[in-house]
């Protein structure tokens, strides 16, 4: 029985989607797969496509390696019944894509012809596999109702041989069939069929699938010298952790100032990872239908001596093999590579001197050393003037800070910039330990050594949380202590705290020694001795020691009634 249907074959050619590389969230992405062969006639891969059989002399070949097709082919020999016998190649999408276009380079035939009320058939159709005339198109019934044409076979890439999937069709799945097809129980004849052998076939060459992928890739753990540094000299990196559920995690695009600089394949995926091109709409080609990585953990080098010196916007991408992107950094740095030796750098700010003079001070006391609180959020301010008062605009201050402890290495912070009076502010973060700061400022950017430096030295008291329970005891009763020893970072093996109590206007005493763990957590517990009626207060408290970088200070005073 033949199956009705109508289509039309239009010429294509293999770039068939447009790609805008704007952020998953606003615009899908895209990307092309080639199968079996490239536009230039190279041989590819046929990933993504899936082979069955059912029934004797049924064939489905994979030849694409050596330059051949994927085949589905029924011998012409034995006599097969209707709907029973099939050679059938699929094709899926990776979980979040969809075939967005494509274009099949195809040949075939169904010289095997028919009998009463079956024929043998070949077909395309998509998104499911279905001989209906809503799913099928490119099909060829008996050997003589062929509307789009039966190719060309042996030139893979002949016009003839085009095939466009139609628009309604497209979904996640392209099939390609070649079957004996009827009314059940009647028979296909045998021993009719072309010179190759075949009753029906099918010879795909090749393909050129546009795939369309509407979520983006997902970045954590963003670090490295480029998120925090205030001058960038050479090279210098920013590490990042990106998943991506469809195309993959490919590459890493730095624009500086709007202009792109620098693009870097993430990870080439034991070489999946890699557009081969051939495009003509710029999107990438792959020959994988999911090229690279679901996941990376990246350490990604940026070359600053591609820009020139001076502040610029950093935008640091990372995109999926369709396009769609992920932020992952995105701030004001200030690039300070060396200039030739002889030629100074770009002037640092507008009246750049070098006899200019620096103050810096906390904002809440004149001193330089500053005593405070843990937790309590601390300023520095400053300013930078050339001769005769004149203040530096917009000048770059390098800030770095050293924490108290034995082994600290000096940190750059971000950088602050001078306003219009030559101010600057520096705020620290409420957690800060103590520390040393050092600020400098350099009359070109570049340059080898500052023209004038201040230092300020900041002395945090250790934050300690105590909480004691029950809060009523009575002799013979235990109460007990447990609290976390805050900042950091805690010493290898915690850090000792001493537990204090005292009765109303007394003295302190220490009556025990603990330890934190790695956390700064800690517990102990009391045992009451003697008979009250008394009142007691408690507290924890935190000496200083070289290995953690805090001061002095101890904990909220618990009361506790002893009846």
């Amino acid at each position: 029985m033949a199956i009705r249907r109508t289509t039309t074959a239009l010429a294509a050619s293999f770039a068939l989607a447009i790609l805008v590389l704007l952020p998953a969230s606003a615009r899908a992405g895209t990307y092309h797969v080639y199968s079996c062969r490239m536009p230039n006639g190279q041989a590819a891969p046929a990933d993504g496509w899936v082979g069955s059989v059912a029934g004797t002399y049924v064939y489905a070949e994979d030849t694409c390696p050596s330059g051949g097709a994927l085949v589905a082919g029924l011998g012409d020999q034995p006599v097969r019944s209707a709907n029973s016998d099939f050679a059938t190649w699929a094709f899926g999408t990776p979980s979040g894509t969809s075939v967005a276009a494509a274009t099949l380079w195809r040949a075939g035939d169904a010289d095997g012809g028919g009998a009463v009320n079956a024929e043998y058939q070949l077909w395309f159709s998509a998104p499911v596999n279905s001989s209906a005339a809503a799913s099928t198109f490119g099909w060829c019934v008996g050997g003589l109702e062929c509307p789009s044409g039966v190719g060309v076979q042996g030139e893979p890439l002949a016009q003839a041989n085009l095939l466009t999937v139609p628009a309604p069709n497209l979904g996640q799945h392209i099939y390609f069939n070649a079957s004996c097809l009827g009314e059940a129980t009647y028979k296909c004849p045998a021993g009719q069929g072309d010179a190759n052998g075949y009753a029906a076939v099918v010879y795909l060459y090749a393909a050129d699938l546009t795939l369309e992928q509407r979520e983006g890739p997902r970045v954590s753990a963003v670090s490295g010298e480029l998120t925090t540094a205030p001058a960038i000299r050479g090279q210098s990196d920013v590490a990042f952790d990106a998943t991506d559920a469809g195309s993959g995690v490919y590459e890493a695009v730095f624009s500086v100032d709007g202009q792109t600089v620098q693009r870097t394949v993430v990870d080439s995926n034991g070489g999946r990872c890699h557009d081969v091109g051939q495009t003509s709409d710029g999107t990438p080609a792959f020959l994988y239908v999911q090229p690279c990585g679901a996941s990376a953990s990246a350490d990604v080098p940026f070359d600053s001596t591609t820009v020139a010196n001076g502040p610029h916007h950093l935008l640091v991408d990372v995109i999926d093999g369709a396009g769609n992107a992920a932020p992952v950094l995105d701030r004001t740095v200030t690039i300070a590579n060396p200039p030739p030796p002889g030629v100074p750098g770009p002037p640092n700010g507008s009246n750049a001197s070098t006899q200019a003079s620096m103050s810096v001070r906390w904002s809440a006391t004149r001193r330089a050393t500053l005593l405070g609180a843990y937790g309590h959020r601390q300023i520095v301010t400053g300013r930078v003037t050339g001769p005769g008062g004149t203040p530096v605009v917009g000048a770059a201050i390098d800030a770095r800070a050293r924490a108290a402890y034995v082994g600290a290495s000096a940190v750059a912070m971000p950088s602050p910039h001078t306003d219009s009076a030559g101010r600057f502010s520096v705020r620290l973060p409420r957690g800060a330990s103590s520390r040393t700061l050092d600020f400098a400022y350099r009359a070109h950017l570049g340059d080898a050594l500052p023209v004038v430096t201040r230092t300020l030295q900041l002395r945090v008291r250790a934050g300690v949380v105590l909480r004691v329970s029950p809060r009523t005891a009575s002799v013979g009763s235990t109460i007990f202590f447990r609290g976390r020893l805050l900042g950091g970072p805690i010493p290898r093996g915690g850090k000792q705290l001493v537990l204090e109590a005292r009765s109303p206007g007394s003295a302190w005493i220490e009556f025990k020694v603990v330890h934190t763990d790695a956390r700064g957590r800690y517990r102990s517990s009391y045992r009451f001795k003697f008979p009250g009626p008394a009142d007691y207060s408690f507290r924890a408290r935190s000496e200083a020691e070289s290995d953690y970088p805090y001061a002095p200070g101890a904990s909220n005073v618990v009361h506790v009634h002893e009846r």
